[in-house]
């Protein structure tokens, strides 16, 4: 007997029941990268390992523990990529997407690999939208990604969402900063985890990141981000909240939001929600001013930020919000007899390629076997051809919820449906 095998541990496949769903978030993700102004780029799903590497940060538990590295046949070392920034500014400077100045607006739609342990809407393939905004450092850019964000979510109905935000400093400021910490975590490095233990000397910061309950006991009381930021820092987070107020979007500071990767500087933000337990991030991001520079390109700053399908998925689900209509058939044909079966394969194209999503079932010969299989479809009409609509070149068309039947002459039954559905 043949072997049978299952999905890979941590991923999971996308069934018809399920897809309809991904395509309206991606749907509905297009129309606000639209209304905003961002174009997408599409990036491959593998990179030089040194992509990751240089940027998202040795500290880091990306490139600790959970990249999918390989090697391929000339033994150049590759990776698949666990997050999509560090591609799309490679991409960005590879291609001199910033040549002709001004800000340069992207979004993009993937797949993602993280070796981690799987849990709810956690998964080592994962499916990422994000937007990212090079070429200003101005405050008002900020608040713009942050507004993205928070228009997405509103149109997708969500309501049980909040915003916090942060500013992790720049390079100056961080110094002080770093130096506190270090001085705070150095008597309880005994207590915490041996991640944080490792982290302390590489990035401090990352310590407040940490999940480990008694890690995260301790960092509850480490000092305060924002009584460090210089004169510019303080300035430019001032001047975020004060043009998200201007907007009308509630948020609330969080000094404890870092970010994950060590290219992360400024503004950080994330979209939390509450029903979701330990794992609730919809969406986070921030400021990268200095990333592009690592990758070989002029000084230039950016921002962004990223989400996960599953988990967006999962909050829908939870607040019961609507995933647009489930796809199906607008029309099911019910062809009785060898003639009509024929005249069917013409009818079907003729619908399909006018726009009309048309169904047939040649398997099935009764009309009462036809009947069920356009009610099993859920199609909201059924056109009945059988010898006596053959000899009067018509069709009966029926309203599956109401019942109501009427006779249409073949000829017009196009543009009779095209006006119907719409």
């Amino acid at each position: 007997m043949a072997e049978k095998y299952s999905v890979p541990r941590g991923t999971f496949d996308i069934l018809p029941a399920d897809s309809y769903k991904w395509q309206y978030v991606k749907k509905v993700f297009s129309e606000v990268a639209a209304q905003f102004n961002f174009q997408e780029i599409v990036t491959p799903i593998f990179e030089q390992t040194d992509v990751f590497e240089r940027s998202v940060g040795g500290s880091s538990d990306i490139v600790q523990k959970e990249m999918y590295r390989f090697q391929d046949k000339k033994g150049r070392n590759f990776a698949l990529r666990p997050e999509g920034t560090a591609p799309v500014v490679r991409s960005f400077v590879e291609n001199n997407l910033g040549m002709t100045g001004g800000n340069t607006k992207l979004f993009y739609l993937g797949p993602m690999f993280r070796y981690d342990r799987p849990q709810k809407g956690r998964y080592r393939q994962f499916y990422q939208y994000g937007i990212e905004n090079i070429g200003s450092d101005n405050p008002f850019i900020d608040a713009e990604i942050i507004a993205f964000g928070y228009a997405f979510l509103s149109k997708l109905g969500l309501k049980n969402f909040e915003l916090e935000i942060n500013s992790i400093g720049c390079s100056n400021c961080s110094k002080d900063y770093n130096q506190a910490l270090v001085e705070y975590f150095t008597p309880n490095l005994d207590k915490m985890c041996s991640d944080c233990n490792e982290r302390i000397n590489k990035n401090p910061k990352r310590l407040l990141d940490c999940k480990v309950p008694s890690c995260k006991e301790i960092a509850k009381d480490a000092p305060n981000m924002l009584e460090y930021l210089d004169e510019d820092c303080r300035t430019h987070f001032a001047q975020v909240q004060e043009y998200l107020n201007l907007m009308n979007i509630p948020f609330k500071v969080n000094p404890r939001i870092v970010r994950g990767l060590d290219y992360y500087n400024k503004t950080a933000f994330e979209f939390l929600d509450n029903n979701l337990g330990a794992q609730n991030a919809l969406i986070g991001g921030g400021r990268y001013n200095g990333l592009v520079e690592q990758f070989g390109g002029k000084d230039t700053p950016g921002i962004g930020f990223a989400g996960g399908f599953e988990r967006l998925l999962l909050s829908m689900e939870t607040e019961g919000v609507s995933f647009g209509e489930e796809p199906k058939p607008n029309v099911f044909i019910v062809a009785i007899g060898e003639k009509a079966k024929q005249l069917t394969a013409k009818l079907l194209f003729d619908l399909r390629t006018n726009g009309i999503k048309a169904e047939y079932n040649p398997d099935k010969e009764s009309l009462k076997a036809q009947m069920k299989a356009a009610d099993k479809e859920k199609t909201r009409f059924t056109l009945i051809l059988g010898e006596d609509e053959i000899a009067k070149n018509s069709i009966i068309l029926k309203e599956m919820i109401s019942g109501e039947q009427q006779e249409i002459p073949r000829e017009k039954l196009v543009t009779f449906l095209q006006d119907k559905l719409r």
